[in-house]
């Protein structure tokens, strides 16, 4: 049995005989094989539950599988999903704990509290409009004069909006 995370789902019971024979959520076929795993309220043959981006089989690395935008994970490839490749937040370099809520800005994250404005040092929070310039943030406010102005075309606004890191 496969576990997700999250959820507390069970299997239900497998029986013996052609009657209780499963369908795979992978391939869509019967489930004839000694073993088959049990993850998302669905039944998967060993070699269908498979990580959605290093294709490993899900079943050979571990007891546990993660889901992120109908994608299906390994623990590796669910934190780099969420956490960008080193799992630390961008502005102080220290990891974020997976049960952590984080800030995102162009594939960068964050802890809540380090998500502030590069001049006033004002937290930004959900709702909050801000500029993303040359890996810096600033808030509405404390945008640089030249934007003002139409100077710099790299101007990214974007609403903030929160991200949970577990599914």
């Amino acid at each position: 049995t496969m576990v997700n995370p999250g959820s507390s789902a069970q299997p239900p019971p497998v029986g013996a005989g052609s009657l209780s024979w499963k369908k795979c959520a992978g391939c869509g076929g019967k489930i004839a094989d000694r073993f088959l795993l049990y993850t998302m309220d669905s039944y998967w043959h060993s070699r269908c539950l498979k990580c959605s981006y290093c294709q490993a089989q899900l079943g050979e690395i571990g007891t546990s599988c993660y889901t992120k935008s109908g994608m299906i994970l390994c623990r590796n490839d669910y934190i780099s999903r969420l956490f960008g490749n080193s799992g630390a937040c961008s502005a102080c370099g220290q990891s974020i704990p997976a049960s952590e809520l984080v800030m995102r800005a162009q594939g960068n994250v964050y802890h809540l509290k380090c998500f502030t404005c590069s001049t006033c040092r004002n937290r930004l929070v959900p709702g909050d409009r801000f500029h993303y310039i040359n890996g810096n943030l600033f808030c509405e406010h404390d945008r640089p004069t030249a934007l003002m102005n139409g100077h710099l075309n790299s101007l990214q606004t974007n609403p903030l909006l929160p991200d949970q890191k577990v599914c």
